[in-house]
């Protein structure tokens, strides 16, 4: 049977072959695929081998040096300071008052001027009291004459002793009331109690003077007091005896020297400060009473730490650091300089230098100057200026 004749079946005979493609297309699809693969290769080879190029490229590549400016890490003993606040007081001054009432008759003094010790300064009305003197010196010289006279005839038995006795009391008496008298006169001439600069006159010449009534301010500025507290953690620390060194803003730059001289036995309950006061010479008589100052007491000297510029520090949340120099020594003998980030314990900061605690020894070089253009690792190139100079600070206490 042949199922091409059965009706229900469609189809073409198995035996009929299906048409064959024209050799022309064919070829055509194999010279476009390997036109294709060749233009693909190209691509892939140029970009790997231009890849290969550029890491080649910057392999080789070495930036230059940068310049920077090295310190190096010294080994030195650094002051111990013990730093505080207060202010200054004179060893030597006082209101100058009147001890009685008067009427002032005469001023004595120029406002401002500097006065030596017993130098009077005003006269009160003294006319009664003179008088007084006067009075009692009469007195006494006739009680002198009788208590001679007396002496005489007791002697000779020609009169009591009782009647010396009586003589005796009358001229005492009279010389109480010279002695009495003659200090009130004193009293009634102010006198300047020590040498020292006198300050603003208050009061005028006719004026009733009542006792304890400010006169003048008298002021010795020869030497002063610098009072001032410290902690009870630092009482330990002080002695008698020990150098302060002070500043005022007054005169800033300038450093004024002195002595502990009294330290206070009692820490205040309050505070727990203790208060310390150091007497300092003042031969320019420029320091005044009042004055704030800033002390520092010399403490004895700790032992010898390393050292750099604190512009050498790199100050970050992470830690503190320093560009440490290190040197590399190639097969050909060159000897290259690089900078690595060196984390480092910081300490006291002192005239512009840093303690280091650790991470540095003596004789280490860092950067002082140029760290914002470095990158741990860096090749670097020691300038030739000199280091910068040390920030503006208080000088060395």
């Amino acid at each position: 049977m042949n199922i091409v004749t059965e009706p229900h079946i469609s189809g073409k005979p198995i035996t009929e072959k299906p048409p064959k493609r024209p050799v022309r297309m064919v070829r055509w699809f194999i010279i476009v695929g390997l036109l294709l693969a060749l233009l693909v290769g190209g691509i892939v080879g140029f970009n790997w081998f231009r890849s290969k190029m550029i890491a080649q490229f910057f392999a080789t590549m070495k930036p230059p040096p940068i310049t920077v400016t090295v310190a190096e890490a010294k080994s030195e003993v650094i002051p111990n300071l013990l730093k505080a606040v207060g202010d200054l007081a004179a060893v030597h001054q006082v209101n100058v008052t009147s001890d009685v009432n008067g009427r002032i008759t005469e001023i004595m003094f120029t406002a401002g001027a500097t006065v030596k010790a017993g130098a009077p300064l005003i006269q009160l009305f003294d006319g009664p009291e003179q008088a007084d003197l006067a009075s009692f010196k009469a007195q006494s010289t006739v009680a002198q004459l009788t208590l001679e006279r007396a002496k005489q005839l007791a002697s000779r038995q020609f009169g009591p002793q009782a009647t010396v006795d009586t003589a005796q009391a009358a001229y005492d008496q009279a010389q109480a009331g010279i002695a009495r008298t003659q200090a009130i006169i004193s009293q009634k001439l102010v006198r300047a109690p020590f040498d020292g600069d006198l300050g603003v006159r208050k009061v005028e010449v006719g004026q009733y003077l009542t006792a304890g009534t400010q006169i003048v301010s008298l002021t010795d500025l020869s030497m002063l007091f610098a009072n001032f507290t410290t902690t009870e953690k630092d009482s330990g620390l002080l002695k008698v005896g020990q150098t302060v060194r002070i500043v005022v803003d007054a005169y800033p730059g300038k450093t004024f020297e002195g002595k502990i001289t009294t330290i206070e036995p009692q820490i205040s309950s309050d505070t727990r400060n203790i208060r310390v006061q150091a007497t300092i010479a003042n031969p320019d008589r420029i320091l005044k009473p009042g004055m704030f100052a800033t002390t520092t007491v010399v403490l004895p000297d700790k032992p010898a730490v390393v050292t750099v510029p604190e512009t050498a520090i790199d100050y970050t949340l992470y830690g503190d650091s320093v560009y440490l120099i290190t040197e590399k020594k190639a097969d050909d003998g060159k000897v290259s300089l690089t900078a690595v980030r060196t984390f480092v314990r910081t300490g006291d900061r002192i005239d512009g230098r840093a303690v280091i605690a650790t991470g540095l020894k003596p004789g280490d070089r860092v950067v002082a100057v140029g760290q914002l253009k470095l990158q741990s690792g860096a090749a670097v190139a020691i300038s030739t200026d000199p280091a910068p100079p040390v920030p503006a600070t208080a000088p060395r206490n």
